[in-house]
């Protein structure tokens, strides 16, 4: 698993759009209390279930790797030359 350039600050915006496209399809409703890592780990898990991203081996999902996945798959949604990409 290779760190990506900008991986927090993509972690974080990934987690933004996420927790938007969980939301916006009625899928969940998320408390202020509700922690970073169980946000991260249903987003994840949601775009698991729709098909947006590929699983990972059970074994291998971890907060670290679940970052990772969020901010790779928000990456890949960014414009070439973006300031966080690359």
């Amino acid at each position: 698993m290779k760190k990506l350039k900008h991986e927090a600050e993509l972690f974080k915006a990934a987690l933004l759009a996420g927790v938007r496209y969980a939301e916006g399809r009625k899928a969940v409703e998320f408390e202020p209390t509700d922690s970073a890592s169980a946000k991260a780990l249903y987003v994840y898990r949601l775009l698991v279930h729709d098909k947006v991203i590929a699983p990972m081996p059970e074994d291998q999902v971890s907060e670290k790797t679940v970052r990772h996945r969020l901010a790779t798959w928000y990456a890949h949604q960014l414009p070439q030359g973006h300031p966080l990409f690359g």
